[in-house]
């Protein structure tokens, strides 16, 4: 069955709902007969088919004894399920939005990731990670669980089926010093290793290039099997989902555009050596 909605917000609440289920170690069948719930009606409700109304979420976090962080941030999903485009600026731990991002991201086909300035998360090694969010006014408490999870996000690129992932950033990523010398070091052999695999590909825009449109800001373009394309918009406190279709035309068309721009795979490899001696 076709989902009735798939919104950035819908696709988080579904996420979140299954997590905390299995999280409590409940079978889907489990629960349903325990909040006399059909199980396919909340099996619809995991997989974002249909979309459960505020009370039953509620219901289902209250019998769950879900912590009032993760209710507070879920409840809050519940509000943006209808929105195809939804604006999130909770500058919290981890932000519901982040939520949104996981979900797209291990139910899309292709990715297609724009970075100006820093090395798109999905690529990031540990430390490079650590020094970015610690340079970036995080409370040292929330660094480690922000780290976790954008490690826990990385698996999509490997084992069985790993989603494609096309990234291209711009020269200026892989010259900005993010931490040391060492860590940007290990940054760029780890770009090197991951271009080699089948389902990534890394290039790059020359900062000769001059000014174009993708200087604005990062951006991913997340591709469905059988769904409409998303955009995820970041910035310091904020995240954008856009699901218009004239908004998604847009930024493939911005897409193109930096292809244009970006150097071949190979010419790219070549100068992400260079920039690691």
């Amino acid at each position: 069955m076709k989902p009735t909605s798939t919104s950035p917000g819908s696709r988080a609440l579904a996420a979140s709902l299954r997590e905390v289920r299995e999280a409590r170690k409940f079978g889907l069948r489990e629960l349903a007969r325990a909040l006399e719930v059909d199980p396919r009606l909340l099996s619809q409700w995991e997989l974002g088919i249909r979309v459960p109304p505020i009370e039953e979420v509620a219901r289902i976090l209250g019998y769950l004894r879900v912590d009032r962080v993760v209710t507070s941030r879920i409840l809050e999903l519940v509000q943006h399920t209808r929105e195809l485009n939804w604006l999130d600026s909770n500058p919290s731990d981890l932000p519901a939005a982040l939520t949104g991002v996981m979900q797209c991201e291990r139910t899309a086909s292709l990715i297609t990731n724009w970075s100006p300035l820093i090395i798109p998360g999905l690529l990031q090694t540990p430390d490079y990670a650590r020094a970015l969010l610690a340079a970036s006014g995080i409370k040292v408490e929330e660094v480690d669980a922000r780290l976790m999870a954008r490690m826990k996000r990385q698996r999509i690129l490997s084992g069985y089926d790993p989603v494609r992932l096309k990234v291209i950033i711009s020269e200026l990523a892989i010259r900005e010093v993010v931490g040391d010398a060492n860590i940007m070091s290990d940054q760029i052999d780890h770009l090197l290793r991951l271009g080699f695999r089948s389902n990534i590909s890394v290039r790059i825009v020359p900062a000769a290039v001059g000014y174009h449109p993708g200087k604005g800001g990062m951006f991913a373009l997340y591709e469905f099997p059988s769904d409409p394309a998303i955009v995820l918009l970041e910035h310091h406190h904020a995240s954008a989902f856009v699901n218009e279709l004239d908004a998604i035309a847009a930024y493939r068309k911005l897409v193109n555009l930096l292809q244009d721009k970006a150097l071949a795979e190979d010419a790219s490899q070549a100068l992400l050596r260079e920039a690691a001696r």
